[in-house]
């Protein structure tokens, strides 16, 4: 006897459209509490339709999450954006000590003078030679030779830092401090605050000048400061200029006084609204600017 195939069809298609009850219970009374009707038809609709949605859910925190770094051969870490802005951070940082160093070395020859010393070390230990013929003549063009290459080592400074770096220090009231600002000062210099220099009120994009010369020592965007920059001047000053929207000049740059160093802003979480703080130095010593600046 042959068998119906399409008959076998519909009966398994009936069969899975059998109606069933499914009846809640409580255990102890038997009391119904609830009451189903299902079929099989619907329970795998039901199970096939969680573990698609379960299987999105998981391509979506995949493809669209950090986790997509954990899938074997998804791509190189070193191609991902915040990977190429931390090398890009750390070049650049790179670039602010290299040009510290020089900075520093340039201002500690010009304090300590190590080639003056080393040459004078060297006249004096190195031994008078002589010949049966007498004293060794020096040659001109040695002279002329020396002389060239100790006037390119002392011009990688400009000739007024080098003669403003050997100059005595001055007292205070003796020098001259450019207005980095014109304005009002909103909160005066209080270190038991720890607030170590003023504040000073300016319209919008006014520019900030540098109170004297000197060589940028510090350009870079702190949480609490904002923009910031610092200068290293002669008799041991530094001045700090704070919470600027745009910094002028990076480090190692000379700046002169009066020139524009930045753009007055509201940068950082000290800052409450557009103005300029304002620090002065002096042997690592906080001073109030307000008692040599008019602002």
């Amino acid at each position: 006897m042959a068998v119906d195939p399409q008959g076998k069809k519909n009966k398994r298609w009936e069969h899975l459209r059998v109606p069933y009850r499914l009846v809640v219970m409580n255990n102890e009374t038997f009391e119904e509490m609830g009451s189903y009707r299902l079929t099989l038809l619907n329970i795998y609709v039901a199970i096939c339709s969680l573990l698609l949605l379960g299987a999105i859910l998981i391509w979506l925190l995949v493809f669209f999450t950090p986790l997509k770094r954990l899938v074997p051969g998804y791509g190189d870490v070193t191609s991902s954006g915040e990977f190429i802005k931390i090398e890009r951070k750390l070049r650049g940082a790179e670039e602010e000590l290299s040009a510290y160093k020089l900075y520093y070395d340039k201002v500690r020859g010009l304090i300590t003078g190590p080639q003056a010393t080393e040459a004078t070390e060297t006249e004096m230990n190195t031994p008078q030679v002589q010949s049966d013929q007498g004293p060794v003549t020096r040659i001109p063009e040695d002279e002329e030779l020396r002389d060239k290459v100790e006037t390119e080592e002392a011009l990688t400074i400009s000739p007024e830092e080098f003669i403003n770096s050997r100059k005595p220090d001055r007292e205070l009231y003796e020098i001259y401090f450019v207005p980095p600002v014109n304005g009002e000062i909103s909160a005066p210099f209080m270190p038991d605050k720890e607030h170590f220099g003023v504040d000073v009120l300016a319209p919008k994009n006014t520019p900030v000048r540098a109170t004297m010369d000197g060589y940028v020592i510090t350009s870079d965007w702190t949480l609490e400061t904002g923009y910031t920059i610092g200068i290293q001047h002669d008799n041991n000053l530094i001045s700090f200029y704070k919470h600027n929207s745009v910094l002028l000049k990076k480090v190692g740059e000379p700046v002169k006084a009066g020139e524009a160093i930045a753009i007055i802003g509201n940068t950082g979480t000290l800052s409450d609204g557009p103005h300029l703080h304002f620090e002065l130095w002096q042997n690592g010593k906080p001073i109030n600017p307000a008692d040599y600046i008019r602002f």
